[in-house]
């Protein structure tokens, strides 16, 4: 029988949405009761599930929901024993953080609103825990037109966030992904975050698949890779890369997402060559879960920092015919588990 508590596991809810119909896909949405189902259906040797992370966006979830309306969404939600943890700003859809006034504007407003709604699950006791995730919304080939100006800019609209968000109690974690601007490179992540400098307002959210391809250097130049330029896998090379990334962006992190990675890039225009998240029994996958977690679990002396009270996984894109397979989750969760077990603590 499993013996830590922490960090709590959760499903995230955006897959659902994220790469299908309501977001240009060509298949249909996942409604957040079925993925609620899903997840709270999930059990292995008798642990589930504790919580779920949510995307601010409809069909899910308004970013304008009422004041009852939150009241309803912790009410269904903890109705299947499940609590709320980390919540997604969906800025995309309202501005960017280093475009002109307008779009930095729409792109606060955006932050605040889902700020409000993390705020209020937070009092309503639907949520002990979590962040409110953004990112830039803006393209790789527009920061790189003005890099240090963008970086500033981007600091910018970062600290007045994170400003709304202190008074509220709250944290606001960037999650590193290649196809943004200004965090597309472990290096460009670490200068924005350093820039904005709220370090205990304003942080980073790791996610395993993409921060995999921090270390190759995908939409970076030449000096962001950390691996070797003819790298296969090798291990003690892949163990350098990551230690060296990972003690950069480590101290910075606020938020964890455990997820499979087969290291190749797809995508274009707003999603500049981004990596696309593996199922975790992938056999193309090229992280071992439960051990690669640790590099962002445990501090350069190999303790456990216990700085993420819950751990999230993060599957964007899968077919349909996948995500409504019980096993897919089933087997998500016990590498979920393996990574508590591994990486965890009793609290």
């Amino acid at each position: 029988m499993p013996q830590n508590n922490y960090p709590k596991l959760h499903n995230a809810m955006w897959p659902g949405l994220v790469g299908k119909k309501s977001m240009g896909g060509a298949e249909a949405d996942l409604g957040l009761d079925e993925m609620l189902n899903l997840t709270a259906k999930a059990e292995v040797n008798g642990v589930r599930f504790d919580g779920v992370d949510i995307f601010l966006n409809n069909p899910h979830t308004a970013i304008d929901i009422s004041d009852d309306g939150i009241k309803a969404l912790a009410d269904k939600i903890r109705s299947k024993g499940l609590v709320i943890g980390s919540v997604v700003a969906p800025v995309w859809f309202f501005g960017n953080a280093m475009g002109d006034a307008a779009k930095r504007a729409g792109w606060v407003d955006c932050v605040r609103k889902s700020i409000r709604i993390a705020a209020k699950l937070r009092e309503l006791g639907a949520r002990p825990y979590g962040i409110v995730r953004i990112d830039t919304a803006a393209g790789v080939t527009d920061w790189d037109k003005d890099p240090k100006g963008n970086t500033k800019l981007i600091a910018q609209t970062f600290r007045e966030a994170g400003k709304i968000a202190k008074d509220h109690g709250e944290r606001l974690a960037a999650e590193g992904e290649i196809c943004w601007g200004g965090m597309h490179s472990w290096k460009y992540m670490l200068q924005t975050l350093e820039e904005t400098d709220m370090p205990k307002v304003v942080g980073f959210q790791a996610d395993m698949a993409h921060t995999l391809l921090y270390t190759l250097g995908y939409n970076a130049p030449t000096a962001h890779r950390i691996v070797p330029k003819n790298f296969h896998w090798e291990p003690e090379a892949f163990h350098q890369a990551m230690k060296k990334m990972t003690a950069a962006l480590r101290p910075w992190t606020f938020d964890f997402h455990v997820a499979q990675n087969d290291a190749t890039v797809k995508g274009s225009g707003d999603h500049e060559k981004t990596g696309k998240h593996c199922t975790v029994t992938d056999v193309n996958g090229k992280l071992n879960i439960g051990r690669d977690a640790g590099y962002w679990l445990r501090d350069g002396d190999g303790k456990v920092t216990k700085k993420t009270k819950h751990i999230c996984w993060d599957g964007c894109m899968f077919p349909n015919e996948t995500m409504q397979k019980q096993q897919t989750w089933n087997d998500i969760l016990a590498a979920m588990i393996q990574v508590r077990e591994n990486h965890g603590w009793v609290g």
